[in-house]
């Protein structure tokens, strides 16, 4: 994994920690593409609320904005932040699964085995 896929890792994961993000997220990927103004009308926060979180989700790159009609800005998803910090995720389960699996079964080779109980 290169070494800024950390960085951008821990700028999505930064980003997903607020769940007005979060929020502002879900509503574009049901709704799809729209403009600070219509999530708004989504959302139970102000437009110059989410203008400021969409200018961060912007700056982490899960969102991009793109020219609409009327000079009005639209914000669309972007996935590939996302995937980075998936594939981050998954190298770090793959580096823990190894050494916990090594350790279960040094534990279950080495466990004593149980006696029966008397009278059985």
């Amino acid at each position: 994994m290169p070494p800024d896929a950390e960085a951008v890792a821990e700028q999505v994961f930064a980003a997903l920690a607020d769940p007005t993000r979060r929020a502002i997220l879900a509503a574009l990927a049901s709704g799809g593409p729209a403009t600070a103004t219509d999530l708004a009308d989504r959302l139970p926060i102000t437009r110059q609320a989410i203008a400021k979180h969409l200018a961060l989700l912007t700056d982490v790159g899960l969102v991009t904005a793109e020219p609409g009609e009327r000079r009005r800005i639209r914000f669309r998803l972007r996935s590939a932040p996302m995937r980075v910090a998936q594939q981050y995720l998954a190298s770090l389960a793959r580096d823990w699964d190894g050494p916990l699996s090594a350790l279960k079964n040094h534990l279950d080779r080495t466990a004593p085995t149980a006696d029966p109980p008397e009278g059985t």
